[in-house]
C-alpha cells in the first residue's frame, strides 16, 4: 500500500479542470462542479423537495450532458419517475391530470428518454444495499455507466437490525466504491427532527439533522440542505427553497453558502432565484466562469 512520489506524479501534473456541471450554473461555480470518486449528499425535510431537485439534475445529465444515469429511487415507482423526468425535459407537469399536455408531447419525451439509455431500480420491496452495489458495478464494468442517484439513503438502513450500525457500515461501503471504480453518487438523506422550527416550516437544515451524520458527514464529498416554509401563508415563500451548502471537502470555500431557488407551478421547473446569500462567497480564488 505505499507509494512514491514517481507513483503518483502523472496524476499530481494532470491538468486540473473543472468536472461535470450541475444544472444550477452558480452550484458549478461554487464546487467546481462535480468529480468521479466523490459522494454528493443532499438532506431535506419531508416534500420540501430533494427528488424533484434529483429530477432536474437527472433531465440535465441525460439530455444536455449526454451522460449514462441510472436512477434507484425506492420511494418511487420507476413509471413516475421516468414521468416527472420527461416533464422536466418538456417543462409539463406530466405528472398532473389536466395540466395542459398533451399524449403525443408525453410519447415524444418518454422515446428520448428511453433512447438515453436511462436506467431505473425496480426494487420489489428489497430495499438492500448489497443489491445496489451490485448494479452499480454491473452498469459500470459492463455498460460505462458513471453516475447514479440514490434515494434514499435512510430506506437502505430499514433492512439492517440497527440503523445507526446499519447507516456507518452503508456509507463506508458506499465510499470505498467510489475509489475503487471511478463514477459519482448523488444521495438524498432523511433527516431527524430538529429541537427548534421544524424542516418542514424552513428551519435551517444543520449536518447533525442527517439521520447517521457521523457517517454521512465523514464519507461525503459534499453535503447540501434544502430549506422550505412549506406552512407559510404567502404563496411566494411557499414556492421558495433555499439551497444550502452544508460541507465542501474539495476546497472548503463554499461551506456556508446559499443559493435561492424558485418553484415555476406553470413549467415544474425550478429556477434560480434573485435573493443571493451573502453569507460566504470566493475572494481571490474566484472559480473560473461557465
Amino acid at each position: 500500500g505505499l507509494v512514491g512520489v514517481a507513483d503518483v506524479k502523472a496524476k499530481v501534473l494532470a491538468e486540473k479542470t473543472v468536472g461535470l456541471p450541475w444544472w444550477d450554473e452558480r452550484l458549478t461555480k461554487a464546487t467546481y462542479g462535480r468529480r468521479f470518486g466523490e459522494i454528493y449528499m443532499l438532506g431535506a425535510g419531508t416534500g420540501v423537495g430533494k427528488t424533484d431537485y434529483l429530477c432536474q439534475q437527472i433531465e440535465y445529465d441525460l439530455n444536455t450532458l449526454k451522460q449514462k444515469v441510472a436512477v434507484f429511487f425506492l420511494e418511487q415507482e420507476p413509471a413516475e419517475t421516468v414521468t416527472r423526468i420527461a416533464g422536466k425535459a418538456a417543462h409539463k407537469l406530466f405528472h398532473v391530470p389536466g395540466a395542459g399536455w398533451s399524449k403525443d408531447e408525453l410519447t415524444s419525451e418518454v422515446a428520448k428518454l428511453e433512447a438515453s439509455g436511462l436506467q431505473l431500480y425496480d426494487h420489489f420491496g428489497e430495499c438492500d444495499w448489497s443489491n445496489i452495489e451490485s448494479s452499480i458495478r454491473y452498469l459500470y464494468h459492463a455498460e460505462g455507466y458513471q453516475i447514479f442517484y440514490i434515494d434514499h439513503l435512510t430506506a437502505l438502513a430499514v433492512a439492517e437490525d440497527d440503523e445507526k450500525i446499519g447507516l456507518e457500515k452503508i456509507m463506508a461501503q458506499m465510499g470505498r466504491l467510489v475509489k475503487e471504480i471511478p463514477i459519482l453518487i448523488v444521495c438524498i438523506s432523511h433527516l431527524a427532527t430538529p429541537d427548534g422550527r421544524p424542516h418542514e416550516e424552513g428551519g435551517r437544515v444543520m449536518i447533525r439533522h442527517f439521520k447517521g451524520s457521523r457517517a454521512i458527514g465523514f464519507w461525503s464529498h459534499f453535503m447540501f440542505g434544502l430549506e422550505r416554509n412549506q406552512q407559510s401563508d404567502d404563496p411566494v415563500e411557499r414556492s421558495r427553497t433555499t439551497f444550502r451548502i452544508l460541507k465542501d471537502r474539495f476546497t472548503g470555500q463554499s461551506t456556508g453558502q446559499t443559493f435561492i431557488l424558485e418553484y415555476d407551478s406553470q413549467t415544474g421547473r425550478l429556477l434560480p432565484g434573485s435573493l443571493e446569500s451573502v453569507s460566504s462567497g470566493f475572494t481571490n480564488n474566484d472559480p473560473p466562469d461557465f
